[in-house]
């Protein structure tokens, strides 16, 4: 993984224009569809990672965009992390999937400290303005965007991870200056314009221990709050 800047107030996380992969038929939901391709993209080797997102799909996409909200999380064990990212997917969900990433995220054992800071990741050589050979799906067009949450849960002493999503301390419901948020959330077309993404569907695996909710206005365009503080009364 690289890793660049130190921490923000706020983040653009942007994806570069670029060249994706073949559209991906699978006749089960889009929840399903979301889950198998998060737990391929599971990094460390760990009980369990978890999420708190909005995806599309069902489209060609060649580019994303958003403004993150910047906290910084707490983390229970050195060997878990706190992230807040966007996904541009390509391939197969059970072998060779492509993936660009990039946004904030809070791991010890990565930087040695707990502050926050910006990461970019793939899956195949080194990012930036690529041949579409370098990845054997990023070819064409994405099928898949995903903008969110992602937490290790370790698991400490047999239960859930006090480690913290978003903000931390607050769900989505608490809103504006106390639950972290993704706005102006938009997709590139195949005319290189940069447009809201249609039909926004959202994913959580336990939202009693990180939650999300969407919506829609004319400040912020497409946005959604999201996160939680892991463990607590209704997520032991």
């Amino acid at each position: 993984m690289a890793a660049a800047c130190g921490g923000l107030t706020r983040l653009l996380a942007a994806a570069a224009l670029c060249v994706l992969w073949a559209a991906l038929v699978d006749a089960r939901s889009p929840a399903a569809r979301v889950h198998r391709h998060l737990k391929r993209l599971n990094k460390p080797a760990v009980k369990s990672i978890e999420h708190a997102i909005a995806y599309v799909e069902g489209d060609k996409y060649y580019g994303a965009k958003a403004t993150i909200n910047v906290w910084e999380p707490k983390i229970q064990q050195p060997n878990e992390f706190s992230l807040s990212q966007l996904w541009i997917l390509g391939g197969s969900f059970w072998a060779d999937l492509n993936s660009i990433e990039a946004g904030w995220q809070v791991s010890p054992d990565l930087y040695g400290d707990n502050n926050t800071k910006m990461f970019t990741y793939w899956t195949e050589y080194v990012l930036g303005y690529w041949p579409s050979f370098l990845f054997s799906y990023l070819a064409d067009s994405a099928s898949m965007i995903e903008w969110g949450g992602e937490v290790v849960n370790s698991e400490p002493d047999a239960a859930h991870t006090l480690t913290q999503m978003g903000s931390g301390q607050k769900f989505p419901e608490e809103g504006f200056g106390k639950a972290c948020y993704f706005k102006n959330i938009q997709v590139v077309d195949i005319t290189n314009q940069l447009k809201a993404p249609k039909r926004v569907g959202t994913f959580t695996e336990q939202s009693n221990c990180y939650d999300v909710q969407n919506g829609n206005n004319g400040d912020w365009g497409t946005y959604f709050y999201y996160g939680g503080p892991g463990k607590n009364s209704n997520c032991p």
